[in-house]
Parts: C-alpha cells; structure tokens; sequence
C-alpha cells in the first residue's frame, strides 16, 4: 500500500466506520430512520470516536498505535464543531486507524477492534 497521510486513512476511516455503526444498529433491530440517526451519532461524532479509541487501546499494536498517532498528528485546516481540539484529533486518529486496516485489507483485527466498540 502507498503510505498515505494522515488525512488520508481518516476520510477513508470515516466512512468505513459509518457503514459498520449502521450495519451494527440495523442487527440490534433498530428500523426507524430517526432513531438509527441518533443511535449513530453516538459512535460516529468525534466524542463517539474518541470513546472509541479508549474501548481499544490497550489492545492495540505498537503498528497500530504509529497509525493512529499519524492520523492524531495530522495538521488540518477543518476546525472542530461542539468539541474541543483534543477530542477531534484523537477521533481523526482513529479514522486513520480504521481507514489503514481497511485498506490493509486487515478484516480480521478490524473485526477484532469492532468487537471491543460494540458490546
């Protein structure tokens, strides 16, 4: 895999993620629109993310960790909304992570980090 940024592994992050929280609520039974939304949000803002990452990070790799310091790190001209910059960049670093196992084509540790998050 070419090395991409920060940035990078994180937009592709975000969206892998989003898939796999409304995979999970829609095999909870939830159906109804409005409250799939608000049950997403809870794992997808970046507050959501950011708990996250602390439901993993014990289990995670030294590689793993490098991955989500890289996404952490990253300068972005995006400024957060209704959270503070620590919270953003941990949640950014941890669509990096998603994002580069991802594409790594690592479904089995994602597999593993998703069983962690949705317990």
């Amino acid at each position: 895999m070419i090395q991409l940024s920060g940035t990078t592994l994180a937009y592709i992050g975000d969206s892998i993620y989003e898939v796999k929280v409304r995979e999970y609520l829609i095999e909870k039974g939830l159906t109804k629109v409005d409250e799939l939304h608000k049950n997403a949000i809870k794992y997808t803002s970046a507050t959501g993310q950011s708990s996250a990452y602390d439901l993993i990070e014990e289990f995670l790799t030294e590689g793993e960790i490098s991955i989500f310091k890289r996404g952490r790190n990253c300068e972005s001209t995006r400024k957060p909304r209704n959270t503070s910059l620590a919270i953003y960049k941990k949640a950014t670093g941890f669509e990096a992570l998603i994002g580069y196992l991802y594409l790594s084509k690592d479904i089995e540790r994602l597999n593993e980090i998703y069983n962690k998050i949705f317990i």
